[in-house]
Formats: structure tokens, sequence, C-alpha cells
């Protein structure tokens, strides 16, 4: 069961979008936004909200690959594993990553919520494989060592 507030903010939200069938999608993405996944229980109420049968509401946002349904960490880390980046070692990347953050094929989300990692097809930064994104922030020509680099930095530490 969600706390009062997030259904108090996803009223903002369909305020902001207005109450129509057209409005859905903006709505579920403003939502994700502010929580970093689509909490079920809102998507539920947004439908009611906004008149639109239940099923409908999840046919669309699972439609959609952006929208998770899972809690993703502070830090959501896509890694490319398109032709370009695969051929320049992106799974070598990827299995730092594995390694460095406790996480695995199974497990995308770190215990404490700071980190999620997802592998994607194409980032379109294929001139500068291989690469990950961090929140949407390119990081090029990634290494190993780049990838212990960086998650020190983001975890606040010093090296």
């Amino acid at each position: 069961m969600l706390e009062q507030s997030y259904y108090d903010k996803t009223d903002e939200i369909i305020a902001e979008h207005g109450r129509t069938q057209k409005a859905l999608i903006p709505v579920i993405q403003d939502i994700q936004a502010c929580y970093r996944y689509l909490p079920s229980e809102l998507l539920s109420y947004v439908a009611k909200e906004l008149g639109i049968n239940e099923a409908k509401a999840y046919s669309v946002a699972t439609f959609y690959e952006n929208f998770s349904f899972e809690p993703k960490g502070k830090f959501v880390i896509r890694v490319c594993d398109g032709t370009a980046c695969h051929v320049r070692k992106s799974a070598l990347i990827l299995d730092e990553l594995y390694k460095t953050l406790g996480l695995s094929k199974e497990k995308h989300t770190t215990e404490d919520m700071l980190f999620t990692l997802e592998t994607v097809s194409c980032l379109g930064a294929c001139g500068l494989a291989p690469v990950l994104t961090v929140n949407d922030e390119v990081h090029p020509a990634m290494t190993s060592e780049k990838v212990k680099i960086l998650i020190a930095k983001l975890r606040g530490v010093q090296e």
C-alpha cells in the first residue's frame, strides 16, 4: 500500500495534463520520472481518474519498454550492447558492473536502492563505443578501470 503522498502527487500530475484519456501517457511518464518507476497501484488509480479501463492502461504501460513496474535505484546505469559496443567488448564492462555492484542478470537493483543496471540494444552513440549512461548522461569509451572509478565517484568515495 502506497502512502497518501503518492496519490496527492499523482493528483497534481493529472491536474497538469487534464482528466482525458489522451493524457494517459504523459501522466504515467511524469509519475515514472518522479518515482523512477510506475507503481501498479498508481496506474490503477490513474486509469480510474481518467475514465480508462484498467486493462487498457496496463496494455499501454506494458507496450512501451520505458515503463517499469519495478523500483529503480537513484542511478540507472544502461550499458549498450549494440553491434559497435559489443565488438568493442561491452560485455566486459557489464561483467565489471555486475561484480562491482553485486548484481546479476536476475538482480538488477542494489539493496540500498542506489544503482539499477540495465542493458540496451543501442544508445545511439556508436562512435563512442563502448558506452554506458548514468541517468541519461553518456560515458564514452568505457573500460573496466573507468567503471570502478565511476562507481566510486557515484558512491561519493574519493580514489
